[in-house]
This record gives structure tokens, C-alpha cells and sequence, in this order.
């Protein structure tokens, strides 16, 4: 359903992720989903991190997550909320579900408990809890946690993606809700933060629905609202086993870092999952305009690294070369490429902009325009031998009084001079290509020459034919 009957005037959703590492790929197909939904319906998209787990929280991983949510755009209304900053909200919360005989106080030893958990498993069994301290009447003290008494009616919900799904019930099992450090669990922290926030939709990975019921019973006995569930399919590798780093590079930053643009991101992460007819590139309008839960598939979707890399090349021959030039300059300077000369940088991205499929890959193909002095590849120095050089050296001359510095006159100069040579163009294009920029393929020649700049050009053709006459 999209939500247009059954969803609440006010929509709120959120992204909640824990701080233990970078933000990866399933991760931002969530955070997006959700953003899309909120920003469908004209809502509110809270950003949450859950950093109760102090061993593994690290303020690393917060801030990746952060740009990582800046970079894509995605956005939000309200937070970043601190789990760890809300401690006193939990343990009040858990302390009255005590007071509702709703919860209570447990001083089973941890030793004890996994000793019955082995012996449950060895059994056959259903290793949950048995009880023990359930009317003991236990109040508050070192060492025990807090409990919560487990519904025993069966649960059942409708997924907004999946459609009505029901637990059969099994033995009850009193949950631990606040452990005692004085943390709340995962289950309890989501349903508390949740409902005080008003969050409407959760949207989430199929990898908790098994949480489901157990955060059901936790919103009854808080006498809190539901909000509507929905879980979406798992993404994975085009082996369809699980998504891993062995598909390739698997957090958001890794694909920054490699040249990619956040539209192509975005666009493919929407794709993972969800369509809009047969549809395959959308601006962002579009996006939120047709995102509804409706549309998101019920069966997992595959990691696929040709399609995204076919998107990011789309996108950056449809960006503008201003803005593409800011992108590259860290990858510029990562390779120690000083593109200061504003002219020449833009000039750089119009010839390979639709030459290249990354960033990464147009500064790499780009490295000798910036060059003071180009090196020449070991198969290419190959061509710059004792019969070029005085190919090369006239065709240097013959630039310098070339009248007319455009592609056009120049294409007509390379041409004029093999005919006046009495030489294929191809004896002289590739001696001229390696001593301009230091390889054996490039853009055209005219392109290239055109946009080094006659002074530019010049120089590296006396410089080739002085590597010649060195080398001879």
C-alpha cells in the first residue's frame, strides 16, 4: 500500500544506525527509503544514532555516517539523537513497567543462565528464559537487570512490504530490557525512542523482522501506539549469496572515494528494490514524487557493479564541467596534480567527460595535461625513436606559425604536414601523442593539443625530440 488511506496526516520515519562502522550499502538503501517516504508525504525524517553499545561505538563511525548522509543529500528534519545521551529515559521507562507489574527486577548470575541455555539446546529445547525471578518481587541493586513479562497472546501484524505476518506462539520469553550498566537493550531502546518521537513508519531491513513481535509486546506494555512496519528485501551479490566486501567495495565513502557521484548512487540505491514502471534514471523531484511502499518488491535484489557504473557515467556527462572540476580537485591533488590554471582544469573536463566512467578514472586520464614535464610510459617512449624526431621537430615549427589556434586548424596543420611529409598521419599522430602526453592513447590529437595550449604544446615537442637525440 502507498500509505494514502492508512497513513497518518503527519508521516515521521527515521534512520536509526549503530555507530560501529562505516555507512554501507544496505545501510543508505534504508536511510534513503526512508527519507523518500517522509519527503513523499511531506514528513519528517529523524535521524537517530544508536550508540548504546559502548564497545563498539566509535565517534569514527559516527562521523563517516554523517557525510556519508550529507554526501548522498539525504537530509533530515530532526537529531542527530544520541541514544547514550537518553539513559535516564530508559531506566525511567523500564522502572515504570516495574511499577505496572509489567517488568521486573532479575539477579539470575550470567554463569547460571548460559548453563541453562547449553542444557536447553542440548534438550531440544528453546533456550529462553525460565522465569526464575519472575515473582521473587525483586526491587533494584547490583548486578540485576530488568525484565520484561512476555505477552503470551500471538502476535500479528500487516508489513506495508510484505503484506499480514503472524508468530506463532511459542514459550514466553521474559526479555532483558535494562542491563545492569544501566544500558537498555537493542529491542527496548528502538520501541522507547520510537514511540516518544512519534515515529509513524519504520522501515527497516528484512534481517528484523524477527524483532518485530518482541518490539510489539514491548509498545503494548508501554500502552504506546504502533507504528506501521515495514521490511524490505536483502541486498545481494550477483552470486545472490549475501552482499559482502568480496562484491567490491561495500560502504558509501569507498564509493565516494572512487570517483562516483551521489545522483548515481542515489539512483541505483532506489533501484535496489523499487521501480517505477520500467524507469531506470530519476531526478530527485521525480524520486520523491513516485517513492511509495507499494512499489518496493518483496524479492531481494542483486549488487550490480556494471549498472552503477553505468549510471555514474551518465551523470557526469550530464554534469557541468564547474562543477565536476570542484569534485576533482582532492583526486587532483591525491595525485599530486596542481590543477590551478582554471581554464585549462575546465577545459580538461569537457575532453574527458565523456570519455570516463568515474572521477577517479578522469583525473588518472588527465594527469599529463597538469605535468610540467610528462613521463613517458615504457612501451610508449618505444615510438620516440631517431626517425620521428625531425617529424617532430617540423611539425613544431609549423605550429608556432599556425594563425588560427582552434581543433579545426589544428586537425588541418597534423594533416597538411604528413602530406607535405610524404607520411601516413598514423607514422606521426602516435610519436606525437606519446611526446604530448607521455602514452599511447588519449583523447584526438587535435583535442588535446588544443586544449594544452600552444606554449604547452610546443615545449613537450622539443622536449621529445631532445629525449631522441639523447637516446640515439
Amino acid at each position: 500500500m502507498d500509505g494514502s488511506s492508512d497513513t497518518p496526516a503527519a508521516v515521521r520515519t527515521r534512520f536509526a544506525p549503530s555507530p560501529t562502522g562505516y555507512l554501507h550499502i544496505g545501510g543508505a538503501r534504508t536511510a534513503l527509503f526512508n527519507w523518500l517516504f517522509a519527503r513523499h508525504f511531506g514528513g519528517t525524517f529523524v535521524l537517530r544514532i544508536e550508540d548504546t553499545d559502548q564497545a563498539r561505538s566509535t565517534d569514527e563511525s559516527t562521523r563517516a555516517i554523517l557525510d556519508s548522509m550529507q554526501w548522498l543529500g539525504l537530509d533530515w528534519d530532526e537529531g542527530p539523537c544520541y541514544q547514550s545521551r537518553r539513559r535516564d529515559i530508559y531506566r525511567a521507562e523500564a522502572e515504570r513497567l516495574v511499577s505496572l507489574g509489567r517488568a521486573y527486577y532479575c539477579d539470575c548470575p550470567p554463569e547460571e543462565l548460559e548453563e541453562k541455555r547449553k542444557r536447553a539446546v542440548s534438550e531440544g529445547r528453546n533456550p529462553v528464559y525460565d522465569g526464575t525471578c519472575r515473582e521473587k518481587g525483586l526491587g533494584p541493586g547490583p548486578g540485576r537487570v530488568i525484565r520484561l513479562r512476555a505477552p503470551s497472546e500471538r502476535i500479528r501484524f500487516d508489513d506495508i512490504v510484505k503484506g499480514p505476518i503472524e508468530f506463532a506462539q511459542g514459550e514466553p520469553d521474559d526479555l532483558i530490557i535494562l542491563r545492569s550498566d544501566g544500558y537498555p537493550t537493542y529491542n527496548f531502546a528502538v520501541v522507547v525512542d520510537d514511540s516518544l518521537m512519534g515515529i509513524t513508519h519504520v522501515i527497516r531491513g528484512d534481517d528484523h523482522v524477527n524483532n518485530t513481535p518482541r518490539q510489539i509486546g514491548i509498545y503494548r506494555a508501554l500502552d504506546r501506539p504502533l507504528p506501521l512496519f515495514g521490511h524490505v528485501p536483502m541486498i545481494l551479490g550477483e552470486d545472490r549469496s549475501r552482499l559482502s566486501k568480496r562484491h567490491g567495495a561495500v560502504s558509501v565513502t569507498a564509493y565516494r572515494d572512487q570517483g562516483y557521484l551521489p545522483e548515481a548512487m542515489v539512483n541505483y540505491l532506489v533501484r535496489l528494490g523499487w521501480s517505477h514502471g520500467d524507469q531506470e534514471i530519476f531526478s530527485i523531484g521525480e524520486l520523491i514524487e513516485y517513492f511509495t511502499a507499494d512499489s518496493i518488491g518483496k524479492s531481494s535484489a542483486v549488487f550490480n557493479q556494471e549498472k552503477l557504473l553505468w549510471l555514474n557515467y551518465h551523470y557526469i556527462r550530464e554534469a557541468a564541467a564547474p562543477r565536476l572540476r570542484e569534485m576533482l580537485r582532492p583526486f587532483w591533488e591525491a595525485g599530486g596534480m596542481a590543477a590551478e590554471d582554471e581554464s585549462l582544469a575546465l577545459s580538461v573536463v569537457e575532453d574527458l567527460k565523456t570519455r570516463c566512467k568515474t572521477l577517479q578514472e578522469i583525473a588518472e586520464s588527465s594527469s599529463f595535461y597538469f605535468k610540467g614535464e610528462v613521463r613517458y610510459d615504457p612501451e610508449a617512449a618505444g615510438l620516440l625513436t631517431a626517425g620521428v624526431a625531425e617529424d617532430i621537430a617540423g611539425f613544431a615549427e609549423a605550429l608556432l606559425s599556425l594563425g588560427d589556434w582552434s581543433r579545426g586548424a589544428i586537425d588541418a596543420a597534423l594533416r597538411g604536414f604528413a602530406e607535405g611529409r610524404g607520411i601516413k598521419l598514423k607514422m606521426i599522430a602516435q610519436p606525437l601523442r606519446v611526446a604530448l602526453t607521455g602514452r599511447t592513447a588519449s583523447p584526438g590529437l587535435d583535442q588535446v593539443m588544443y586544449t594544452l595550449g600552444r606554449e604547452r604544446v610546443v615545449h613537450r615537442l622539443g622536449r621529445a625530440v631532445d629525449y631522441i637525440r639523447g637516446n640515439s
